[in-house]
């Protein structure tokens, strides 16, 4: 397949909105509770998307339509919404941005996983290849380019969180590339964009406040503080990192194929010269 410029741009711009996503989430630790911050998130998505895709709601057929398909749009909603960044929020309670992003950059290595073992997919030589670069450049970053400092590297729970995370996601974009009878070709309603990813999120908006009142239920002491940084928090992690970046993707994915190594690949050496940049330059030895 010919990969275009077009294409490369709307699988480009999801991981750059979603590593500003990991920042943001890192700086609401403390004010905002991870899976609090999540239903707010999808809640905020539901209010922007409800004007954009209202046509998919709008009439009774309309919403049989759902109904038919609620199975696949809750998986939809549960991997890509209720699960995902439900638990990267957690993640980023003990782990750190540049930990989180360089994780979901291990991508190409999970979705050639669930790929071969869940869908079949034969996996070649060059895509092997492509992942192992992938990862061989995620670990030049977290040595800092001397192999010696391997030892160095810990690990934290929130890692751990993240890593399932990305599995999630790799579920997600398999889940969105070989869709069941009633969600492809003809079989499938004539949602745009708009309206697809609102019918994603009126499951998803589910999931996430189901896993928000657990938090709330296991965990009382944390507490939700409404400020400004607050507000404008999940202002961008709504728009952004959620609306731009999953149209971005799911019309990545429905225009050409899986993403593949190259992808992260790209999305590594990315994360590495933001890394790179502005890491602080040690000062000169004295002579």
């Amino acid at each position: 397949m010919r990969l275009s410029s077009r294409l490369v741009v709307l699988l480009t711009l999801p991981p750059l909105l979603w590593a500003g996503n990991a920042v943001v989430g890192r700086l609401m630790v403390g004010q905002v509770p991870p899976l609090a911050l999540n239903a707010l998130r999808w809640l905020a998505v539901l209010v922007v998307l409800l004007p954009l895709g209202w046509k998919a709601v709008a009439t009774p057929a309309a919403r049989q339509a759902i109904v038919q398909r609620w199975r696949e749009l809750a998986l939809l909603g549960l991997l890509g919404m209720g699960l995902f960044n439900a638990l990267q929020y957690t993640a980023l309670t003990t782990s750190t941005p540049v930990n989180v992003t360089l994780i979901a950059a291990s991508m190409p290595v999970w979705m050639l996983a669930v790929g071969a073992l869940v869908y079949g997919e034969p996996v070649s030589r060059r895509s092997l290849v492509g992942a192992a670069l992938s990862l061989a450049g995620v670990a030049v970053v977290l040595v800092r380019g001397e192999p010696a400092h391997l030892v160095d590297v810990r690990f934290v729970p929130g890692d751990l969180w993240m890593l399932v995370a990305v599995i999630s996601w790799a579920f997600y974009t398999w889940t969105l590339a070989r869709p069941g009878p009633l969600m492809r070709g003809d079989a499938r309603p004539a949602w745009d964009w708009a309206g697809f990813l609102l019918v994603q999120t009126l499951f998803g908006v589910v999931w996430a406040g189901t896993f928000a009142l657990g938090e709330l239920a296991l965990a009382p002491a944390w507490t939700l503080q409404w400020t400004l940084p607050v507000v404008l928090a999940v202002v961008y992690v709504a728009v952004g990192p959620s609306v731009v970046a999953y149209y971005c993707w799911g019309r990545g994915v429905a225009a050409g194929e899986p993403p593949q190594p190259y992808h992260g690949l790209a999305f590594a050496l990315i994360v590495a010269g933001i890394v790179v940049t502005t890491r602080r330059r040690r000062p000169a030895a004295e002579p």
